[in-house]
Formats: C-alpha cells, sequence, structure tokens
C-alpha cells in the first residue's frame, strides 16, 4: 500500500517545474501582458518620431523607423517581465494574483488599465487626465484617497521616478558609446540627477491623472476591493515584480534608442 501511497507524490514532484510554467504563462495571459507590451510599443515609436525631429532634423528616413521598430520588440519586453513574475510571483502569491485577475473585476480592470494607457498618448486626453488630478489635488475626494493609498502602498511615485532617471542615463550612455557626446560617468549622474525634481512633478501629475482616467468606470466598492487586493502579499510581490520587469526592459530600450540616434547622427555628418 505504501509504494501506491508515494508514486502519486513523485509523479507530483516530477511535474511540478512543468505546472509552475504553465501557471505562469496563464499570468502572463491573465495581465495580457502582451497587448500592454504592443501599447508601449506604440508610445515608443511615437517618442522616436519627436527624436527623430529634435536630434536627427527629421532626417532620420527609413532607417530609423526600421530601427525603432527592432528596439520596441513587445515579445523581448514580454520575456523580461516573464522572467521578473517568475522569480517575483510565485507559490500561493501566484495562484493569488491569477484567481484576482481571472474574476470578472480583474479582467475589467485590466481591461482599464490597457485602454487608458492607450488613450492617454493622445495630448488632449493626457492633458484632461492631468487636469482633472490638479482639481481633486489636496482636496478630500475619497477616490483620489483611494488611489493614493495604492501609489503609497506601491511606492509608486518613487518607482516610476527611479525607472525614468535608469532610462535617462542609459539613453545618454547610449549616446555616449556611439560617439555623438564626451562625457563621463560621472557627468551623466550628475546630469539625470539635477532632473529630479521636475521627474517626480511630471510622474506624480501623469500616474495620478492616468489612473483616475482608468479607474473611472469602476464603482466605490470595486476600487476599493483593487485597492485592498494590491496591500496584500500578492499585490505587492506582483507590483514589485512589474516595476523590475519593465524597468529593465525600458534601460534596454533607452541605452539602444541612443545609441541608434547616436549612429545616425553620426552618418549624417559623413
Amino acid at each position: 500500500m505504501r509504494a501506491f501511497a508515494i508514486a502519486p507524490l513523485l509523479l507530483m514532484l516530477a511535474l511540478s517545474p512543468a505546472w509552475a510554467d504553465a501557471r505562469l504563462t496563464v499570468l502572463v495571459d491573465v495581465l495580457k501582458l502582451q497587448e500592454a507590451a504592443l501599447i508601449l510599443r506604440e508610445e515608443g515609436i511615437t517618442y522616436a518620431e519627436d527624436l527623430n525631429t529634435d536630434m536627427l532634423a527629421g532626417d532620420g528616413g527609413a532607417g530609423w523607423q526600421q530601427q525603432v521598430e527592432a528596439i520596441y520588440d513587445p515579445a523581448r519586453m514580454v520575456e523580461m517581465v516573464r522572467r521578473d513574475l517568475k522569480i517575483g510571483v510565485f507559490g500561493e502569491d501566484r495562484g493569488d494574483v491569477i484567481a484576482f485577475f481571472s474574476s470578472d473585476l480583474g479582467v475589467q480592470i485590466v481591461d482599464l488599465e490597457n485602454s487608458a494607457r492607450a488613450a492617454i498618448q493622445d495630448p488632449d486626453i493626457e492633458a484632461a487626465a492631468r487636469e482633472r488630478y490638479a482639481e481633486l489635488a489636496g482636496g478630500d475626494d475619497p477616490r483620489l484617497a483611494m488611489i493614493h493609498e495604492m501609489v503609497e502602498g506601491g511606492d509608486m511615485i518613487n518607482r516610476n521616478v527611479t525607472s525614468a532617471m535608469n532610462a535617462n542615463y542609459q539613453f545618454m550612455r547610449g549616446l555616449v558609446t556611439g560617439g555623438a557626446l564626451e562625457m563621463s560617468d560621472d557627468d551623466i549622474l550628475r546630469d539625470v540627477a539635477s532632473e529630479i525634481d521636475e521627474i517626480t512633478e511630471d510622474t506624480t501629475a501623469w500616474l495620478y491623472g492616468y489612473m483616475l482616467l482608468a479607474y473611472s468606470p469602476l464603482s466605490d466598492d470595486e476600487l476599493a476591493t483593487y485597492v485592498a487586493f494590491a496591500q496584500t502579499q500578492a499585490g505587492q510581490s506582483l507590483n514589485a515584480a512589474l516595476f523590475d520587469g519593465f524597468g529593465k526592459a525600458y534601460e534596454d530600450i533607452s541605452y539602444a534608442l541612443g545609441r541608434a540616434v547616436a549612429l545616425n547622427m553620426t552618418a549624417q555628418e559623413l
């Protein structure tokens, strides 16, 4: 009888890595990371158009477009985030995250977040979202208070500012290694650090504006449920893993963009 009792346990242990990988795939799917990466790609391509205008005098052409599309590779972004989800969200936490974002409310939240991220690329919508936050800031609006609780609990301002500064640092490194700038690493760090107050102010207005826009269709009870989940161990683990994964992706992208800009500038001079 003991042999039959042990065999299922051995089978379970043998299958556990595959089961873990399957659950990780489910996690990536319920968070709709591929959809998010495509939205961020479009956002990045728009930003690259500004770089072309500001730094390449609009002469980047088809070659620049091809470089940008290769740099903003959604599959690579998803894979980098997946790695951090694998490390940072495991065991019961992974199951809790899957359960929440598989629920009707969780599915709605992911859709709202992605839709708002796509919509806020429109300058008019972004301006309206920032204005809405400015109207509510400093008051006692209960929904803003709930969003504030989520932002503070997830250290979202600091994490976003850190990610932005790291991305700026990598962009300048790309310019240097590509031959467009002559700066030491210390010079780059000082230059990036000098922008912290401006980045923090801009990040705060953008983040709160975005979240007010994204969650506006939710009822107060639904938003409170999401805020409560965000404070759990599973929610905190997810938040950290997403910031780590997307942060690393943007560092790589920013370095590649800086180097591409530098190489195009050099080519124009020849």
